[in-house]
């Protein structure tokens, strides 16, 4: 790899001459490395057939240097090296190395976009079909109880099972790993009916024990997890037979069911504390249609579960390469696997596009409970309208003094980092002192929301978002006024027994008007969320969250 970079820095240098005459010494200065170093440098150029040396015997004594090659060889043999060693920082580092030279970059971005897609090849008198995934995020765990990323919810609903499923239709459940259920007249008692013999990776049979145990792990959770405003009422999960389990709710929930189809609610084996819950995160057991065989910083590889209760995958292999590949429009955790072509070009070329329905909503939240300048409703009105663009030449209707009190602090996650810091310039043009703070997503469950007075973030739209608008309320209840956080509560206590989904979501709409209207909630922006495919993949659908579900896609052999 150093050669292949040392090539292309003296390429970069003399490249441009027909040939160059140099001394070894001005050489050696150039690479940085002593004399010596400079001659086993230049003589493995030569023996590999990349430059021709007439050399002149002496020091100091001026020699003859020609190209022999082309630098987009040399280039790609050096990212080939680094995708090879699953590098992918490297070889992401080749394309920025050589910005300048716009023909070289699109060589080079070409070549790391075929990589990725689909391959196939006969192993065995076998066709193996193997899918390359690149991906924004870098994955850390797969365990449900501690995932935090969408990436990493992608990964997990293909290695675990819920006791229920969601179709791409809106507002269907249908039968996974419980084949059936009913509930009683009260609706906080419900029973599930699990499938026979359906197998973990390891080889251990499912039963009600294993599901008990997931859900006492979520209960018995200090964590602030997602959607714990479901699991964590859950009055009791007990095994009835080996394949039945009856939960019992302290109130109606009809949510709970929605739930159950989630990633938070996976169902993990029982015997998960002989693995440790770290090992477990990298290397996790579950049901589904692939299984982990391979993590590391910069990739994972999932693997076909043959013996999976609903049938085999099509895929056999899926590689899902983290690829730190930063634009002026990334935007982290709401890109799609599949979306990362940096090349508008190249997607036109190569790439289609669909839309799964979701959407991404951007917002900022007020935080009134904290004592502060956002505590004056006219205030917060004008904060909010800065933000929006709408009042950017007005001065502040408090301006910022000397001590400091008046300094509104902004609170997100690193993904939206650059956007806390753009609405932050927006409100100092207005008059406003801000600072900006990003903890880590487990940090910003924590009391850091508290102590700030505006807090930016995202929801997704998707099939699952009354359990996030639900989610998203709660939370919001904790940093408003006792009067809104009053009313919020007893809309959502109303919302949550009702049955009818299209009742809710009138119940949760007028949650957000209430906190639009009062100047607590803004929405600051929404946009689609696009999933490009190669044009010959077959049998594509969606997850809830709007991500392509791999349980199905297939690709049709290339015809001669």
């Amino acid at each position: 790899m150093k050669l292949n970079q040392q090539f292309l820095k003296l390429h970069s240098l003399y490249g441009s001459l027909e040939s160059a005459v140099v001394t070894l010494d001005e050489l050696a200065g150039r690479l940085e490395c002593t004399h010596r170093n400079a001659t086993n440098i230049i003589r493995k150029m030569s023996d590999n057939g990349w430059i021709a040396w007439d050399a002149y015997r002496g020091r100091g004594r001026r020699s003859t240097l020609r190209f022999l090659v082309q630098p987009e060889e040399i280039a790609v043999q050096s990212m080939m090296q680094a995708i090879n060693r699953k590098d992918m920082s490297q070889a992401i580092e080749q394309i920025r190395a050589h910005r300048r030279s716009s023909t070289l970059q699109e060589h080079l971005q070409g070549w790391l976009l075929s990589y990725f897609g689909h391959h196939s090849e006969i192993k065995s008198d076998k066709q193996i079909d193997t899918l390359r995934i690149p991906i924004r995020q870098k994955l850390h765990t797969f365990d449900p109880l501690y995932m935090n990323l969408l990436a990493e919810s992608f990964v997990s609903s293909h290695v675990f099972d819920g006791l229920a499923r969601r179709t791409d239709k809106p507002d269907e459940i249908l039968p996974a790993i419980a084949h059936a259920w009913e509930a009683d007249e009260s609706r906080t008692v419900w029973t599930f009916h699990l499938r026979k013999e359906v197998l973990f990776h390891h080889g251990k049979i499912m039963t009600a024990e294993d599901v008990v145990y997931s859900f006492e792990r979520l209960i018995r959770s200090s964590r602030r997890t997602l959607y714990s405003f479901i699991y964590k009422p859950i009055k009791s999960v007990r095994a009835l037979t080996p394949t039945t389990v009856r939960f019992e709710l302290e109130e109606p929930n009809e949510l709970f069911l929605p739930f159950l189809c989630t990633s938070r609610a996976a169902i993990v084996p029982k015997d998960l504390g002989q693995m440790g819950t770290g090992r477990f995160g990298s290397m996790p057991m579950g049901t589904g249609p692939f299984k982990v065989t391979e993590m590391s910083e910069s990739v994972c590889v999932l693997e076909v579960f043959a013996p999976y209760f609903q049938a085999r995958a099509h895929l056999d292999r899926v590689e899902i390469v983290h690829v730190p590949w930063e634009t002026e429009n990334s935007h982290g955790e709401v890109l799609s696997p599949f979306h990362v072509i940096h090349s508008p070009s190249a997607a036109e070329v190569n790439w289609s596009q669909i839309h799964s329905g979701t959407t991404i909503r951007k917002f900022v939240t007020c935080n009134t409970k904290k004592a502060g300048p956002l505590n004056d409703p006219t205030v917060r009105a004008h904060v909010l309208d800065c933000l929006r663009g709408s009042d950017t030449n007005q001065p502040a209707v408090v301006p910022p003094n000397n001590e400091g009190d008046r300094v509104l602090q902004i609170a997100t996650i690193p993904q939206y980092r650059q956007d806390a810091e753009a609405l932050a310039q927006s409100l100092e043009h207005s008059g406003y002192a801000c600072k900006v703070v990003s903890p880590s997503p487990e940090e910003f469950k924590g009391d850091i929301r508290l102590e700030s007075d505006l807090i930016v973030f995202s929801l997704i739209r998707d099939q699952d978002e009354q359990l996030r608008l639900f989610d998203l309320y709660l939370t919001i209840a904790e940093h408003v006024d006792a009067h809104n956080r009053i009313d919020i509560g007893n809309i959502l206590a109303a919302a949550v027994k009702e049955p009818d989904a299209r009742v809710r979501a009138a119940h949760l709409k007028h949650v957000e008007e209430s906190l639009i209207r009062d100047h607590h909630l803004c929405i600051l922006s929404e946009r689609p969320l696009p999933t490009a495919y190669l044009p010959s993949v077959r049998g594509v659908t969606f997850n809830s969250q709007g991500w392509v579900n791999l349980r199905t896609i297939w690709f049709p052999p290339v015809m001669e």
